[in-house]
C-alpha cells in the first residue's frame, strides 16, 4: 500500500459488540493501529493503548477515531481495554484477515501469529494518509496526534 491508495476495507464486531467498519466511519480520519498481543497483557501494547488513550480527546477534537486491533479474540480484548482504562474500540482480527490486508503479519510478530505493531491513519474519504512502523511505544501517540494536525490545521 502506498500513501493516497484507498485502504483495504474492514468490518468486524468490537469488544462491546457493535458493528465496525471502515465504511461506517467514512467522513471522519481513522486511527488504526495495530497490536501483538491483548491476551497476554503485554507490557509494551497496555503502554501504546494507554499513550492513545491519553491523546483521545485531541484526536477527537480533530474528527478523529481511534481503532486497537489485534488477533486476539473479542473477549480478550475486552478485557485488555479494561486493563488498560481505554475507551475507544477494540476490534478483533482473529482470522488474520485484516492484518493481511493492510500487510501487518510479517516480521517477528507475524512469526508468532500475531500482528506487527502499525499504525494507520486513514483519511475521511479512506485513502491511506500516513503509516508508522511503530518504533518508540512512549512517543507513538504523541507523533500520531502531531501528523493529524499538521494535515487538518494545514
Amino acid at each position: 500500500m502506498n500513501i493516497g491508495d484507498a485502504a483495504p476495507a474492514f468490518a468486524g464486531t468490537d469488544d462491546n459488540g457493535a458493528a465496525l467498519s471502515l465504511e461506517g466511519l467514512r467522513g471522519k480520519w481513522v486511527v488504526l493501529y495495530f497490536f501483538p498481543k491483548a491476551a497476554a497483557f503485554s507490557v509494551g501494547c497496555a503502554i501504546e493503548t494507554q499513550k492513545f488513550e491519553s491523546v483521545l480527546p485531541d484526536l477527537h477534537a480533530l474528527g478523529a477515531e481511534v481503532i486497537g486491533i489485534s488477533t486476539d479474540s473479542s473477549a480478550a480484548l475486552g478485557k485488555f481495554k479494561t486493563h488498560c482504562n481505554a475507551s475507544f474500540p477494540m476490534l478483533s482480527d482473529a482470522d488474520k484477515r485484516i492484518g493481511k490486508a493492510y500487510g501487518v503479519m510479517g516480521g517477528l510478530s507475524g512469526l508468532l501469529g500475531a500482528a506487527d505493531r502499525q499504525t494507520f491513519l486513514i483519511d475521511p474519504q479512506g485513502k491511506l494518509a500516513e503509516r508508522w512502523k511503530v518504533g518508540n511505544i512512549m512517543t507513538h501517540a504523541i507523533q500520531v496526534k502531531q501528523a493529524l494536525e499538521a494535515r487538518v490545521k494545514g
